[in-house]
């Protein structure tokens, strides 16, 4: 186990808690977070406990500016330390162009953008004190495939494409204390039935044809390549964005 300290928000369910389940017994402990679902993220809380790694939870809504603050003081009280960032939660707007409204617009970007930024920003001072600082950010498909045979939502693809300048940017920004910044960019993932934030099963299964490796990837695919960009072999990669989407383009 190293002695590390990470936070991963959107850690109830999907990719934020396949995450979680990775890292458990490898951190020495993590901030979980989660917008509403207690019971589930409670569950995933003491899995990773079980593992052997400390675990704190917090409920909250990243669309407030001031949430980020609250997940770093959390690290920042219990172990006086925080390595690592995974800004998993996502905000999806699932509407076509012409259905979508500006409220949609403003959600997906203060959910997406304004709180990478809020959350960064905090954990900085953090980030920079530590011996291996690492924010990874997660993007979607949804802002590079563009294509008539699938559905398109604009006003996500707008605010994870706008994720990925962010990532870019701050990649720059730590540089200089050797902290790195980078984006997991998933393709299709299956969810449990029922998300609220994910496409329909029939939906879902319609597009498989189209993914070369013709499935659809699963949570433990994208928490892989999130452990990776947050371990020292990959403490010469920053600014980058990794596809993790069965060959989809």
């Amino acid at each position: 186990m190293v002695s590390r300290i990470a936070i991963v928000t959107g850690a109830s369910s999907g990719i934020g808690a396949a995450t979680a389940l990775r890292l458990a017994g490898r951190y020495r402990g993590l901030v979980l977070h989660a917008r509403k679902s207690s019971s589930a993220l409670e569950e995933i809380a003491d899995q990773v406990r079980a593992a052997g790694t400390e675990a704190v939870t917090l409920l909250g809504n990243l669309t407030d500016a001031s949430f980020g603050s609250r997940l770093v003081d959390a690290a920042r009280v219990q172990w006086g330390q925080l390595d690592c960032v995974v800004a998993n939660a996502g905000f999806p707007i699932l509407k076509a162009f012409e259905e979508g409204t500006v409220d949609d617009l403003d959600y997906a970007f203060k959910g997406n953008v304004y709180s990478l930024f809020a959350l960064a920003r905090a954990a900085s001072p953090l980030l920079k004190h530590s011996d291996s600082g690492r924010i990874v950010a997660v993007g979607s498909f949804t802002s590079h495939v563009f294509r008539t045979d699938i559905r398109q939502f604009p006003m996500s693809a707008a605010s994870k494409g706008a994720v990925e300048t962010v990532v870019r940017s701050l990649a720059m920004h730590f540089a200089d204390h050797g902290v790195t910044v980078n984006c997991v960019v998933p393709g299709f993932v299956r969810k449990p039935s029922g998300s609220e934030d994910s496409v329909s099963d029939e939906e879902l299964e319609a597009n498989l044809a189209r993914i070369p490796l013709k499935r659809a990837g699963q949570p433990k695919d994208v928490a892989a390549a999130i452990e990776f960009l947050l371990s020292e072999d990959a403490s010469y990669i920053t600014g980058q964005s990794l596809h993790v989407n069965g060959g989809l383009i």
